[in-house]
């Protein structure tokens, strides 16, 4: 997957918005106020950030080396993924959860008003 491909996956999702807080060359997803997904925009091959579930992650970073912890980030939730070499649907189940459980843990009314958008 491609940049363009990942961006537009996310971006369909409910609540998403897209910024720059850290610097010119991090891009990060938002869902309601919270991260869910990190771009180097820079950095070839492509990578991001994403957060799951800490069981899956320990799977993951067994079954595949370009998952590995995050640089600077929760490594028990946190996943650096380098996208070169791994199936399409793969990707997407790791932004779809990272979504999911950054959307949980938003406030009742945050999620409320992020479903009725």
């Amino acid at each position: 997957m491609d940049i363009n491909e990942i961006l537009e996956y996310c971006l369909a999702k409910k609540g998403v918005t897209e910024s720059f807080p850290f610097d010119n060359e991090t891009l990060v997803l938002k869902v309601g106020t919270k991260m869910f997904l990190l771009v180097a925009l820079e950095k070839q091959p492509l990578g991001i950030n994403v957060k799951t579930d800490p069981e899956w992650s320990a799977e993951l970073r067994e079954q595949y080396p370009q998952i590995t912890g995050a640089y600077h980030m929760n490594k028990t939730h946190w996943n650096s993924v380098l996208t070169d070499g791994l199936k399409k649907d793969l990707i997407l189940r790791l932004i779809d959860q990272s979504y999911e459980l950054v959307f949980k843990s938003l406030t009742k009314k945050q999620r409320e008003e992020i479903e009725n958008n």
